[in-house]
């Protein structure tokens, strides 16, 4: 018999041949409180839904889902690689606004978590694969293999995942640092920086906003891939950076947290205090809800069965973000079935967001004892069949009608670049590239030149980069005639043009930006610099002094310098009298990017060919195949065979834990008091050649994690070490010798 927080009401849906009527499932709301002049409702369900991840829109608005049903079905998450996974395009066919069909797209998916519509196809990811197909009648066709290595195999809470498409027309992900696009029919990848853990968003400006559990929104200051030309130099104040302090969280009841027994994870009412699973940050482009929530970040904290408003302060140079309230959410519920995992702007201005509503969305890898006991009483591990998608909408919102893109011509295209809608910006940029003629590139240079749109000049610049229709004359244009966003991603696209023949108009042009003493404009021009001092220093490095003189300590415009001198730091620095004392911190950095040349430390975005499996999701196959048969897969011992490491004193000392995993144990041994002699010893894996220093590291990491209070680690090292401390008979320890040698050891 299932467990279930909120009562449902499930009427499935019949397709009668003469007469088609459509039932959908009711949800109840009244265990969710949201912010005041705002409607919540359910817009599909189960039985059309079951646990949903990701979603995306397609052109006509319809809803196309990821689902991981086989994600932690029971504690052991047994079903984890079963091809139970799916894509659905979920349809409202009566059009009475909630979804009352399912079509499935496609099955038989092991942990499908990240879907796109790019292309004019469908990109998705079914780890370890990044796969493209084309869609005819709603059905993929011509599958194109775009990445096999885009994740390791496993875990999902540490896997590749988001696939968004940004304004600059490269495709970018969570927990990952590699980005994508297609260009002339063949797709590319190439390094980024690596970013977050789960779900990733973009605002206006094309900067990228992500997150990890316990940091609610981390975030880039500069555009993506912006300073990173100098290999040997590693931003670190222009990307990565925590957008907000304060992790705190207002849940509306006790909600179980995996290490809820920890000092400071819960307050005196057992009630969760800062973020510990926060995920799928949003930033808002929808354009319908009020001024004030223009480009704020909604994030997911399913931990929590919530939703948090966080407001972004844009600083030219940097962006700091505070959170809405101070004692409330904007979205929250009491039940604890509901799991937010991603949120999307959709195509009426409106966010949809995604509720798995599963009980159990931590991996098995990375349960604790404490929720392991807890759940046992509140069986929150038998909510599995259930998902949902929910719509937030302002109150008094009409219903918005959708541009049909597939008839829409080219122009009609180019003012739905002024949308107030940023989905509709995005997908008229995406359908423009691909409907190129002379007289659109025209068109679209004098919307870009002339519009007083602030975003929309953006989506035309890039929509000229795709086809290959830009010029260093025209960004010049750009620059001076253009809206100032428009003026730093045209410094940013003019790398691309730097030349003998251009360099007269590139000082005028360079002079021109200075004048203007922006800081965001500043740090775009010190990332293109370096490029034209390599080809005339003489004339060019009087604007480096420039910036420096009027930024010498600022990290972001210091790093930026520093990515466009790549290849010419050492002579450049020695030709330049900048004094003993002046200009420390940027010496410093270039004095950094030669040390890193000279010990070829590059950027590890330029060495990390793919992401490796998390250690601990690594241990807990390893304990599955070699020590689940006798300990038990939840650890509880098996009689007879083993005894439970459950809280264990040997699992909490991890040499001596090391010692028994490699050597292995004979004779009776205590376990919280209680002896067990079994009459059979435990054989020690150092016998078993394939079984490495990292295999043992990796099973110390999942078995503490798993059994004690206190995750803990051994390094490698150590454990290369304690292969050659031998017991007295030189194959098995016993108990006696484990304690002394814990002795021996203080």
């Amino acid at each position: 018999m299932k467990f279930v927080f909120v009562p449902i009401t499930i009427a499935f849906v019949f397709l009668c041949s003469c007469k088609p009527s459509y039932e959908e499932t009711e949800i109840p709301l009244d265990t969710y409180t949201l912010e005041e002049g705002f409607t919540l409702k359910v817009l599909a369900s189960e039985p059309l839904l079951k646990a949903p991840v990701a979603m995306d829109f397609d052109d006509k608005g319809r809803m196309w889902v990821a689902q991981m049903p086989g994600y932690m079905n029971d504690m052991q998450g047994s079903a984890e690689n079963d091809p139970v996974g799916s894509i659905r395009i979920i349809e409202d066919l009566d059009h009475d606004g909630i979804a009352d069909h399912a079509k499935i797209f496609l099955d038989s998916l092991v942990m499908p978590r990240a879907l796109a519509h790019v292309y004019g196809g469908l990109l998705y990811a079914e780890p370890p694969y990044l796969w493209f197909v084309e869609i005819k009648d709603d059905k993929p066709a011509n599958p194109v293999l775009v990445d096999s290595l885009y994740a390791v195999e496993g875990n999902p809470e540490h896997q590749p995942n988001g696939l968004l498409l940004n304004v600059d027309n490269w495709i970018y992900n969570a927990k990952s640092n590699f980005r994508y696009r297609r260009k002339n029919g063949v797709w590319e990848k190439e390094p980024t920086t690596f970013r977050g853990q789960w779900g990733i968003s973009k605002d206006n400006f094309g900067r990228l906003y992500y997150n990890d559990n316990s940091r609610i929104l981390l975030g880039d200051y500069v555009l993506p891939n912006s300073l990173i030309s100098n290999k040997y130099s590693v931003p670190s104040s222009s990307v990565d950076n925590l957008i907000t302090s304060d992790q705190r969280v207002y849940p509306l009841h006790a909600t179980s947290v995996n290490r809820g027994y920890a000092k400071g994870v819960l307050n005196q009412d057992s009630i969760l205090i800062n973020a510990t699973a926060a995920c799928s940050p949003l930033v808002y482009r929808g354009g319908t809800f009020s001024d004030s929530y223009d480009q704020n970040v909604f994030v997911c904290l399913p931990e929590g069965n919530l939703i948090k408003r966080t407001i972004l302060n844009f600083q030219g140079d940097s962006i700091t973000a505070r959170h809405a309230w101070k004692d409330k959410e904007f979205l929250a519920s009491t039940d604890e079935g509901f799991r937010p995992v991603s949120i999307k702007n959709a195509p009426d201005g409106s966010i949809y967001i995604v509720d798995m509503h599963r009980g159990m969305i931590g991996h098995h890898a990375y349960l604790s004892p404490y929720l392991k006991k807890k759940t046992s009483k509140t069986r929150l591990d038998t909510i599995t069949d259930f998902g949902r998608i929910l719509r937030v909408k302002r109150e008094g919102t009409p219903n918005l009608p959708l541009p049909d893109f597939k008839t829409t011509n080219g122009k009609e295209l180019i003012s739905l670049l002024s949308s107030d809608i940023g989905w509709i910006r995005d997908r008229a940029q995406h359908h423009l590239i691909h409907r190129k003629t002379d007289e659109l590139i025209s068109e679209v240079k004098n919307y870009l030149l002339n519009s007083a749109h602030s975003w929309g000049p953006l989506h035309a610049l890039y929509v000229l980069e795709d086809w290959n229709e830009l010029s260093f004359e025209f960004l010049t244009e750009v620059i001076k005639k253009g809206h100032q966003n428009s003026m730093a991603h045209a410094l940013v696209l003019s790398k691309m043009y730097v030349s003998e023949e251009n360099k007269d108009l590139a000082k005028d042009i360079l002079d021109y930006v200075l004048e203007k003493d922006d800081i965001t404009l500043d740090i775009y021009l010190s990332s293109i610099l370096g490029d034209w001092i390599k080809l005339d220093s003489t004339k060019f490095t009087e604007s480096l002094l420039t910036v420096l003189n009027r930024h010498p300590e600022n990290p972001i415009v210091l790093e930026a310098l520093v990515s466009g001198l790549d290849g010419i730091e050492s002579g450049f620095i020695d030709n330049l009298d900048l004094g003993e004392k002046e200009f420390f911190a940027f010496k410093e950095s270039i004095q950094n990017a030669i040390a890193n040349e000279n010990n070829n430390k590059l950027n590890p975005i330029f060495s990390v060919k793919s992401l490796n499996e998390d250690n601990r999701t690594s241990g807990a196959k390893l304990f599955s195949q070699i020590c689940a048969s006798c300990h038990g897969i939840n650890g509880q011992g098996i009689e007879g065979l083993a005894p439970p490491l459950i809280n264990s004193e040997h699992v909490d000392r991890t040499e001596r834990l090391a010692l028994i995993m490699l050597h292995g144990l004979e004779g009776p041994i205590h376990v919280n008091g209680q002896e067990y002699d079994l009459n059979l010893a435990m054989p020690g894996l150092i016998r078993n050649e394939e079984i490495s220093d990292k295999d043992i590291a990796d099973l110390i990491a999942y078995v503490t994690n798993a059994f004690s209070p206190t995750p803990r680690t051994l390094k490698e090292k150590r454990i290369n070490e304690l292969r050659n401390i031998k017991s007295s008979s030189g194959t098995e320890f016993t108990e006696d010798e484990l304690l002394q040698f814990d002795v021996e050891k203080k």
